[in-house]
């Protein structure tokens, strides 16, 4: 099953919930580093009305009726009403890595809606979805590293593992390109400009290979040195971009 057919098939799924609309964000809506299999599929469904514990039942049946299909681990969606859309502080009911839970949709999100979402069912977010402006969208990002990353880089463990290595670097790229120029980069782009940005090129490179090639594992020897590597330039680098933000 390829990615289109994943997608009308789970559209087909909510019709029991009535969408108001079903849109995609991320790579799978800019369409310029979507790599299928790899890629989350970022979904947003807007209901029309409360999400109540009736609805929720519905939502993790239409998603357990996928479970098994290709592609469908990488599918997330998070459940917003129109009466709840306008709010980015508001948490809301998400289906993603296999199970439900409540987080925010954030401004980053709304900014990729707005610029390149795809509508996939219903009217599109103009209308629903208030816009974002810069400074709203620079505030966020910068908040971020210095909140959430900043602090992650002082965990060790976290960053033997390859998610948080990849992420860490990618976000903090793309949060710089955010905060200085107002405009949001893919990850493949993110990826182009860190070595400019004094970021270790092995681990850009290791990076690299991990999501468009199909390397060996690492060796437990790598893992540390790459863990070190990345903690040793993220920890200053986010120090710097917080600090500069004005």
């Amino acid at each position: 099953m390829d990615t289109e057919t994943l997608l009308a098939r789970f559209v087909r799924e909510l019709s029991a919930l009535d969408p108001v609309a079903v849109w995609a964000h991320g790579s799978l809506a800019a369409g310029d580093d979507y790599q299928e299999g790899r890629s989350d599929l970022d979904l947003i469904a807007v209901l029309p009305g409360p999400v109540t514990p009736p609805v929720v039942w519905k939502i993790a049946v239409a998603h357990a009726r996928l479970r098994a299909l290709p592609l469908a681990p990488v599918l997330h969606c998070a459940y917003l009403t129109p009466s709840t859309a306008a709010d980015p502080a508001r948490s809301h009911l998400t289906f993603a890595y296999g199970q439900l839970f409540k987080r925010p949709v954030s401004p980053v999100t709304r900014r990729e809606l707005h610029a390149f979402g795809r509508v996939l069912h219903g009217r599109a977010p103009a209308g629903l979805l208030p816009t974002v402006g810069d400074r709203e969208l620079g505030d966020y990002v910068v908040r971020d590293q210095r909140d959430y990353w900043r602090r992650a880089v002082d965990k060790a463990p976290l960053w033997t593992r390859d998610v948080w290595v990849d992420l860490g670097m990618i976000t903090f790229a793309r949060a710089g390109v955010t905060a200085r120029e107002g405009r949001l980069i893919s990850k493949r782009e993110a990826l182009d400009l860190l070595p400019a940005l004094g970021a270790p090129v092995e681990v850009v490179d290791d990076i690299r290979s991990r999501r468009y090639d199909d390397p060996a594992p690492p060796t437990e020897e790598w893992t540390a040195r790459r863990a070190r590597l990345t903690r040793d330039y993220l920890g200053p680098a986010i120090d710097a971009l917080t600090a500069s933000y004005v």
